[in-house]
């Protein structure tokens, strides 16, 4: 694991899980719960995530010439990963068209035939991440790849996605029993720490 993917575990398990009773967007609950966007709009977290995606696409060889999801878990890791990058462009995609204006559902970066990446920060059932490559596919671009930040190894999240993307891969930055371990250890240590003091 790279350094800059190490301190986005220990951030994620810091600042982003929770353990409790909690209802899921999948109508399911859980025990544990992971708001990715306190990593991803934390400054340095944002950077962690640009630096860890980028590294990710382009060990992969994607060679992608933007990188877009949907609003709003998408938003700071397509902001994150285009500033660090310095090269790819981004794109948002809307849940539905706007009614006003051009009325369109992708806003940002607008080449049709572009080789794009779809992100997502959390991938559950993979609702949102299908949603926006449904729409992506339906603008013109062609998919090299999409990605999630945490993978909830749950429900149908990964075949569906898998299924929607094909040919292209799915891959997941982190599985959430990653971050869940991460967190208990950090949690472990910090018990520790008291106990010492």
């Amino acid at each position: 694991m790279s350094p800059a993917r190490q301190k986005l575990l220990s951030t994620l398990a810091h600042k982003s899980f929770r353990l409790g009773e909690f209802k899921l967007s999948s109508g399911g609950t859980s025990d544990y719960y992971i708001d990715c966007r306190t990593t991803t709009l934390d400054a340095k977290g944002s950077r962690l995530t640009g630096e860890v995606f980028l590294e990710e696409i382009r060990a992969r060889g994607w060679k992608p010439q933007a990188i877009g999801g949907l609003t709003m878990g998408a938003d700071p890791i397509v902001v994150a990963v285009s500033v660090v990058s310095g090269e790819l462009s981004g794109f948002l995609v809307r849940k539905g068209e706007k009614q006003h204006g051009t009325g369109q559902r992708i806003e940002g970066f607008h080449e049709k035939g572009a080789r794009v990446v779809i992100v997502d920060d959390v991938c559950t059932t993979g609702a949102s991440t299908i949603q926006a490559i449904e729409a992506a596919r339906e603008f013109g671009f062609e998919i090299a790849g999409v990605m999630c930040l945490v993978e909830r190894e749950e429900a149908m999240g990964r075949p569906n996605v898998e299924k929607a993307a094909a040919p292209a891969a799915f891959v997941s930055i982190f599985a959430a029993n990653e971050v869940r371990k991460e967190h208990v250890l950090q949690t472990e240590e910090t018990a520790e720490h008291k106990v010492i003091h």
